[in-house]
């Protein structure tokens, strides 16, 4: 809880992954990479319940060896790799509130596949979601590439121009842009219900840098993480 607002923690984490097969259960640097954001999410002290939604028993199983709950099993029609997020989202919400009558304020979204992000992250997008009275706030990284400097399109003649014009001459000059890092996402959550979307009129950004950012996608994606993990 904070500033008297109650707070679920939810982890979305279907068990059909294709980049990297059964991904949220693969050891990385010797425990289960879904393990690392449970603990994450269980070590803080706003966040009231961690639960994660899943449709596999396997990895509701080493959810709950963690510490977390897992109230509900998924359906099929939620689980496949073309469900957005947001009906993910929906779902549990709809589910606490029509089977175990349960009401909150917040909705902490984590996504298992960012595992170096901090509990000081975590808490600092709930804090800056109550403090300025955002609709919603999402963590980023600092860009590596920015379009008003150095990203290019190509039109249907095969011109290249810069993405964004402004006629800016050095990286340091051009407005800073950001990765949306897919770590730490935050709503109220009748906002979440009303909205159904992340661009909304007061959303927020925490930035983050790059090591806590990394967002496993494939093999290499895995490899540059446990380096990371077993660095610090």
């Amino acid at each position: 809880m904070f500033d008297k607002h109650k707070i679920v923690c939810l982890i979305p984490a279907r068990g059909g992954s294709k980049g990297i097969p059964r991904k949220n259960v693969k050891l990385l640097a010797g425990k289960p990479l879904i393990a690392y954001t449970i603990e994450q999410a269980l070590q803080s002290q706003y966040i009231d319940r961690t639960i994660v939604s899943t449709d596999d028993l396997e990895i509701a199983d080493i959810s709950r060896q963690y510490g977390a709950e897992v109230p509900f099993l998924r359906p099929a029609d939620l689980a496949g790799d073309q469900v957005a997020t947001m009906d993910v989202l929906l779902h549990a919400v709809q589910w606490l509130e029509e089977k175990e009558k349960y009401d909150f304020d917040i909705l902490v979204l984590l996504h298992a596949t960012t595992p170096l992000r901090s509990v000081d992250d975590v808490n600092s997008c709930i804090k800056m979601l109550v403090e300025t009275k955002a609709d919603n706030v999402f963590s980023v990284a600092e860009a590596h590439r920015n379009p008003y400097f150095n990203m290019v399109e190509a039109g249907d003649d095969g011109i290249a121009t810069l993405s964004k014009k402004g006629g800016y001459v050095t990286r340091q000059s051009a407005p800073k842009v950001y990765d949306m890092n897919a770590s730490i996402y935050v709503w109220w959550k009748d906002v979440l219900k009303n909205e159904k979307k992340i661009f909304l009129k007061k959303s927020h950004i925490f930035v983050m840098p790059k090591e806590r950012s990394i967002d496993i996608d494939d093999d290499l994606d895995f490899t540059i993480a446990e380096f990371l993990c077993l660095k610090r």
